[in-house]
C-alpha cells in the first residue's frame, strides 16, 4: 500500500496559498501590462526575453519550452506568432537537424525596449516596494532553492511522449 503524503501545517499551507495569490495577483498585472504597451503576451514577452538575454540572441526551441516552462507546441505557435510580426527567426538548428533555433531579430529588441520600462515599473510596484534588500535577498534565495529543487528531475523535453491508446 502507497504511504500517504505527509501532511502541511498551517504555516506552510498559508505560505504556499499567498504564494499562489501573490504569483496570480502578479502576472495578471504583467499580463495586462505587456498588451497594452506591446500587444505581447506573457509567454511572447518569456520568449523575448530569453533570447535578449542570450548572448547570441539564439536558443533551441526544446530550451526555450524547458525554460518558460511551456508546452513545445504552444511555443511553436508563440514563435510563429512572433515571426510574423518581424520579432524572432526561425531555422533548422545546426546542431540537430530535427531542431529549430529561434533568433530575436532587431525588431524584437525594439520591441522588448518599449515593453521593458512599463514592466519594471510593475515589477518594483507590486513586488519590490514592501520589501527591504534583504528580503529581496531572502526570496531570491528561497524561491531560487525551490526552483533549483523543482528543476533538479528531467526537462519535459526529456521525459517520454505519452502515446495514445488505440
Amino acid at each position: 500500500m502507497a504511504k500517504s503524503p505527509k501532511s502541511v501545517d498551517p504555516t506552510q499551507l498559508d505560505a504556499y496559498l499567498s504564494l499562489i495569490e501573490v504569483s496570480s495577483l502578479l502576472r495578471h498585472t504583467v499580463e495586462q501590462q505587456l498588451r497594452d504597451a506591446g500587444d505581447l503576451s506573457y509567454v511572447q514577452f518569456q520568449l523575448l526575453a530569453r533570447l535578449g538575454d542570450s548572448p547570441t540572441g539564439s536558443h533551441r526551441m526544446t530550451d526555450l519550452a524547458d525554460g518558460v516552462v511551456y508546452s513545445r507546441s504552444g511555443l511553436t505557435y508563440q514563435a510563429q506568432l512572433l515571426e510574423q510580426r518581424g520579432f524572432v527567426t526561425r531555422a533548422p538548428s545546426v546542431d540537430d537537424e530535427r531542431g529549430t533555433t529561434v533568433t530575436i531579430t532587431e525588431q524584437g529588441r525594439g520591441i522588448l525596449t518599449t515593453v521593458f520600462p512599463g514592466h519594471i515599473a510593475v515589477l518594483n510596484e507590486l513586488l519590490l516596494e514592501p520589501l527591504t534588500t534583504k528580503d529581496v535577498e531572502n526570496l531570491a534565495d528561497v524561491l531560487g532553492r525551490v526552483r533549483d529543487h523543482m528543476r533538479a528531475s528531467p526537462p519535459r523535453s526529456a521525459a517520454p511522449r505519452r502515446r495514445k491508446a488505440t
